[in-house]
């Protein structure tokens, strides 16, 4: 290899050993989804990233800010994989408070007793295809 493809990586495989997504399709398919952003801008699973560059990522209602320090091809412990990039300090604090809004949400949510009729069916079938669009 030589010094310049030492000190760049495919976005894919770079998510992937970062942890970020458990395996490497499933990381591909996220950034051709969109989830992931380089720079502001959308990009391509063979997207060539370098230390330095702003990636966004969407992991479901979540969104990490994150800088690239190092890159790295082999997925190794957890531990290993945060030192390849640096979280800003207001994506952590949105992430929890995101989290402990779902959390509020979820406790106040009140299951049914019985189970729904066939009207009360077909309206939560519409309500939860209406929310993937």
């Amino acid at each position: 290899m030589t010094a310049s493809a030492e000190d760049s990586i495919r976005i894919d495989k770079w998510l992937w050993a970062a942890r970020f997504f458990k395996t490497r399709a499933v990381a591909a398919q996220a950034v051709t989804g969109g989830k992931v952003k380089v720079n502001g801008e959308r990009a391509k699973a063979s997207k060539v990233i370098r230390p330095g560059d702003a990636l966004r990522i969407h992991i479901g209602p979540f969104e990490h800010a994150i800088q690239v320090l190092r890159v790295s091809a082999r997925r190794g412990p957890a531990k290993e994989a945060v030192l390849l990039y640096a979280e800003r300090a207001e994506s952590k604090a949105a992430r929890a408070a995101m989290a402990a809004q779902l959390r509020a949400d979820r406790s106040s949510f009140m299951p049914a007793r019985e189970r729904p009729s066939k009207h009360a069916r077909r309206e939560l079938i519409h309500l939860k295809q209406s929310g993937d669009r």
